[in-house]
């Protein structure tokens, strides 16, 4: 920590942005991707809080593992700040590749918002508070009746809506971090908010999504310079609630201008004060997964099942649809006329009553064959990501792998780090447990190690206990530490 004297008693904080949208030849770029800056030094402690617009902050997509360990050596040895006291966030919006410039460009321009945010320092007062929104996303993993979970994803079609017994729990909770200069007016806004950013922009072109729009609303709101700076939560398991919608165009504003709104909306009520911060970095072993081939083997043999319940099937697709419109029509009198059905019946002609038996014996078979190719679909998807994480779990060669969670207390509120896509489940506990007025989790923080559930939710299926080479015992090792430091920091900023 830094051993700089206080000026006037007061926080000091600086903010700069970076563009690190790609310049490829080609590649349409609709809105501009930032790497946000927001230095703190209370005259005790600095500190550095970095938003990106990017999947990951390593670990797959464009920026690499060693780009977070560059970055805080430089900013460490040029401007004095410890490195583990360097947070930093990815938004995960997903969109086109290559949307990120180039990665020596990605450490330089970052850094380059970090020095001149530091730079720009000046004395500010600091609140925080909540919001709340909860009309633009659901919990992605829908709970089945039969105990297992089906997540909404476009690589796959959704499950029959008779087999849906529910949906799952998001976390409405916008957290706020209002940075006032020393007139009122906001220098600064850090919005913490758990949701995938998936729905993109038409064309299909380079996108922050809508923590971009959000972001956008905000800043033009405020004005006078005021920065917006996106911390995405525990939202592993949250998607947009349009994620999959089929009949209007693909387009995340709307959605990014309305939780936008809502941040403006809380933000008036919240009181600015000055205040301390303090950083608790600590690196744990989270251990690796051991039970992915046992669960391709069940994959592999549920897949077996379905391939042989697909035998004696009679209508193909051309006959298939024909046949369903004409039976969805009349029900009753599908075949012909309904004096046809009456002439039959007063005859004893059971002709077109066994061609109705035929016809609707054959169309429930192909139903039952595309809700089995729906799930086949899915599973095969399922195998190949098992696949690969065990590849990775291979390749590392150890049964555990190393983690930094982070806490960054500023006054009355306090930041926890993930670096994993947390389940909403781990947010929400972590929140519950503690002491602090106002308890935010960044995860995508510092790291990434892909998905990490609940202990409990490794059985019941879904696609994030699935992109997951994290064993269920992780959950123990990070909330025991999360919690640990949070207490600490608690503690430290008692008076």
């Amino acid at each position: 920590m830094s051993g700089t004297k206080k000026e006037n008693g007061f926080l000091r904080a600086g903010t700069a942005k970076s563009d690190i949208s790609t310049s490829e030849k080609g590649v349409i770029v609709n809105d501009p991707l930032y790497a946000k800056a927001l230095v703190l030094d209370d005259g005790k402690t600095k500190a550095v809080i970095i938003s990106m617009d990017a999947v990951a902050i390593g670990g797959i997509c464009e920026i690499g593992d060693d780009f977070l360990p560059k970055l805080r050596e430089k900013i460490e040895k040029e401007l004095k700040i410890p490195a583990q006291n360097v947070l930093v966030n990815a938004s995960h919006t997903h969109t086109v590749e290559p949307m990120l410039c180039k990665a020596s460009e990605q450490l330089k321009r970052t850094f380059d918002a970090v020095k001149l945010a530091a730079k720009n320092m000046e004395e500010v007062k600091i609140g925080a508070g909540s919001g709340y929104e909860d009309r633009i996303m659901i919990n992605r993993t829908l709970r089945l009746k039969n105990g297992k979970g089906w997540t909404i994803r476009q690589s796959n079609p959704c499950p029959p809506d008779e087999e849906v017994e529910s949906i799952g729990t998001i976390d409405p909770e916008i957290g706020i971090i209002r940075i006032d200069r020393m007139d009122g007016h906001p220098l600064a806004v850090l919005y913490n908010f758990a949701c995938h950013p998936l729905i993109g922009v038409p064309g299909g072109t380079v996108t922050a999504n809508y923590p971009g729009f959000a972001s956008k609303v905000i800043e033009e709101t405020l004005g006078n310079g005021s920065m917006a700076f996106f911390l995405q939560g525990a939202g592993g398991d949250v998607t947009e609630v349009l994620y999959k919608d089929v009949n209007r165009s693909r387009d995340s504003g709307p959605v990014g201008m309305m939780l936008g709104f809502s941040t403006l909306k809380a933000l008036k009520g919240i009181k600015t004060q000055n205040a301390e911060i303090n950083v608790i970095s600590e690196t744990v072993e989270f251990p690796r997964r051991t039970d992915i081939p046992k669960k391709i083997e069940a994959l592999l043999k549920e897949q077996s099942e379905l391939l042989k319940s697909l035998r004696f099937t009679s209508l193909n697709i051309k006959n298939f649809i024909p046949l369903y419109i004409k039976y969805a029509l009349n029900p009753d009198y599908p075949s012909d006329y309904s004096y046809r059905y009456l002439h039959a019946e007063k005859i004893k002609d059971k002709g077109l009553a066994d061609l109705d038996a035929v016809n609707r014996a054959n169309m429930e078979k192909y139903l039952k064959n595309i809700q089995a190719m729906e799930k086949l679909t899915r599973i095969e998807d399922d195998i190949a990501t098992l696949k690969r994480h065990q590849a990775i779990n291979d390749e590392a060669g150890t049964p555990t792998i190393k983690a930094e969670i982070m806490g960054f207390r500023i006054g009355d509120c306090v930041l926890i780090t993930a670096p994993v896509e947390a389940l909403v489940e781990v947010g929400l506990r972590i929140k519950k447990a503690s002491p602090f007025k106002h308890t935010f989790m960044a995860a995508f923080s510092n790291g990434y190690m892909h998905y990490g559930p609940l202990a409990e939710d490794y059985g019941d299926g879904g696609y994030e206990v699935t992109e997951c080479f994290l064993a269920p015992e992780w959950h123990k090792v990070y909330e025991k530490k999360a919690i640990g430091i949070i207490t600490a920091l608690k503690k430290s900023g008692a008076v």
